[in-house]
């Protein structure tokens, strides 16, 4: 599986330059200004995992105390329901009723 589809437009190839023919000027002449956003991008991520990590190691909560005593093996029955079918067909000419 990869990440990039099998066919992008012209104006998504070039938005894709156009932007990393940006990154990579702003790399060159002006590398302090890239430094806030890649440490909010940190702390983002960093924020992300260390949340995800955290929440593998809680235990689980316990069961209640129903669902710790074993299933009792009684017959489940349907409850009957007072539906009934209601015949249709369609009619011999196979006009509709509302036109």
């Amino acid at each position: 599986m990869s990440f990039m589809p099998r066919k992008m437009s012209p104006l998504f190839v070039a938005v894709l330059v156009l932007a990393g023919l940006g990154l990579v000027y702003q790399l060159i002449f002006f590398p302090g200004r890239l430094l806030l956003p890649v440490i909010v991008l940190g702390a983002i991520f960093a924020a992300y995992f260390y949340q995800m990590r955290g929440r593998r190691a809680k235990p689980k909560a316990k069961p209640h105390m129903r669902a710790q005593q074993p299933a009792q093996s009684k017959p489940k029955t349907r409850k009957t329901m007072p539906f009934r079918v209601i015949e249709g067909g369609k009619d011999d000419d196979n006009l509709p009723k509302y036109h």
